[in-house]
């Protein structure tokens, strides 16, 4: 088959033929449909934190066609379509029970693979997409459900006002759940305008340019100091960032994933009594949740796909990433 293998840190994916995965007894084949290109997906080829050693075909946020299934699996056949979760846990301890194979008790991995044609992965990763969605829509279910848990864990309330600093696929995908959610005022914030009007197209009440005075503009924007900021960046300051612009006794909820040692003004943050709330993963309840959400209503989290590319021009589109551009969610279509 067909896919993109990492070969080494500063080098670009090459386009490939590798083997055909095989099947476990719980696992399923795989034809992916589309797989989204993640901005953690970036950091993993460039960062020795995530233990790249060379040779992966990485991918993590893709939805396709069940064309083999193993022994063991009864609850899945080939033809069915389904959204992956790349968290696998042993599916049989408590938490993998209760849905939260990120907490696996005999260890969890984050499995890849959807930059490809095909893939293997246990059955417990998968689940069915409703009759009537969009196949090609199920890529983005994962990072809606980190999007999700994200919200979730903020303890967010109908009537809040909310800051997102980040206007990328997963601060705009808590745009898209604040909004849905009943907060009153879901403002966006990025050093760049180029995501504005998706902002808007996907719940938000206004957009704000980082800058000078931006606490006051924020406040202007929110009807008042917000009461939480998502941060959804991952850049080492952005914490004390955002605990500067959140109301006293307001509540930060950290997205962004960060790989450097960070600082923050810890006076200004205990004299706040900020709330400072790490957000990571999701649990399958949040992702079934995610998944009918795709059936559009006012607000379409489809809005976040801004280009899709065949495997040939996703090397050439991964490392234009890299670089701030006008791009949002871009997938791969493994058979384009």
């Amino acid at each position: 088959m067909k896919a993109l293998v990492f070969d080494g840190f500063g080098k670009p994916l090459r386009a490939t033929e590798i083997p055909d995965p095989t099947c476990g007894a719980d696992e399923v084949v795989l034809k992916v449909c589309r797989c989204g290109i993640c901005g953690s997906d970036l950091h993993m080829t460039e960062d020795e934190t995530f233990g790249l050693q060379g040779g992966e075909v990485i991918g993590h946020e893709f939805a396709g066609e069940v064309v083999e299934t193993g022994r063991d699996v009864t609850t899945l056949k080939p033809g069915d379509l389904v959204a992956a979760a790349p968290i696998r846990g042993c599916g049989r301890c408590g938490p993998c029970r209760a849905g939260q194979p990120a907490w696996c008790e005999n260890g969890m991995t984050l499995i890849g693979g959807g930059y490809g044609e095909y893939t293997a992965l246990a059955h417990h990763q998968l689940r069915k997409m409703p009759q009537g969605l969009s196949l090609a829509d199920g890529a983005l279910a994962e990072p809606l459900a980190v999007a999700l848990h994200g919200v979730m864990r903020s303890g967010m309330k109908p009537g809040d006002r909310v800051l997102v600093v980040g206007a990328g696929a997963i601060g705009l995908a808590v745009v898209y759940w604040a909004r849905r959610l009943g907060a009153q005022a879901v403002v966006a914030a990025d050093l760049a305008r180029h995501q504005e009007e998706r902002a808007g197209s996907l719940g938000a009440t206004g957009f704000v340019q980082s800058g000078p005075d931006m606490a006051t503009r924020v406040a202007e924007a929110c009807g008042g100091a917000p009461d939480i900021v998502f941060e959804c960046v991952g850049k080492v300051g952005l914490i004390d960032h955002c605990i500067e612009l959140v109301r006293p006794r307001g509540t930060v909820c950290v997205l962004g994933l960060c790989t450097g040692t960070d600082r923050m003004d810890s006076f200004r943050a205990i004299s706040k009594e900020v709330t400072i709330i790490m957000s990571v993963f999701f649990d399958m309840h949040e992702f079934r949740t995610s998944i009918e959400a795709l059936d559009t209503g006012r607000f379409a989290p489809q809005g976040l796909v801004s280009d899709v590319v065949g495997l040939d021009a996703a090397p050439a589109a991964f490392e234009a990433l890299r670089q701030r551009t006008t791009q949002c969610k871009v997938l791969i279509d493994p058979f384009g």
